[in-house]
């Protein structure tokens, strides 16, 4: 399953690239937007995927995704983002035993592409803490804030995700 967060709709882009590689792996997956995404809808999946943009160097906030309403994203989009969602994944998963592999990817501003701190990062974090292996976490890059995507950026997003099965494989072995 893969989870993510748009703004702009570049990291939803890059989620359907993500999924493309995993299909073409041989994996069955649903990609769906957080603010769609419900802890049951978790039931049997053993590898999760969670994609958010990079606000001021960590996962979104409320204030940054009103930010990113000023700066003409919808304002449905600003409803929730990754940070409150990852906080209910307890309630979809009570036995840490049961809690599947997980990988996480960003969006961020190629100008800042060498600065510290990513969505990524943050979110792998918190899901490390809540007891699910992280198997990896990588960031893609934007032109500026709305975008546009860089084309190679979608090519690296297919390849990551046709890669991550191994991944959580090697993990779960």
């Amino acid at each position: 399953m893969i989870v993510y967060e748009s703004m702009f709709g570049n990291t939803e882009r890059l989620a359907a690239d993500v999924a493309d590689g995993l299909r073409a792996s041989g994996a069955e997956v649903l990609v769906t937007d957080v603010r769609d995404a419900r802890p049951e809808d978790l039931s049997g999946c053993d590898l999760l995927v969670v994609g958010a943009p990079t606000h001021a160097f960590s996962l979104s906030r409320p204030g940054t995704r009103e930010d990113a309403v000023r700066q003409g994203a919808e304002a449905s989009r600003a409803i929730t983002g990754v940070r409150e969602w990852l906080a209910t994944l307890d309630a979809a998963f009570p036995s840490r035993s049961s809690r599947p592999s997980v990988a996480a990817f960003d969006t961020r501003v190629d100008k800042v592409r060498h600065l510290p701190g990513s969505a990524a990062k943050r979110a792998a974090r918190a899901l490390r803490a809540q007891g699910f292996p992280v198997v990896d976490r990588t960031s893609f890059y934007v032109g500026d804030v709305q975008g546009p995507l860089p084309p190679d950026e979608q090519g690296r997003a297919r390849a990551w995700g046709a890669g991550l099965p191994a991944l959580a494989g090697a993990a779960a072995g």
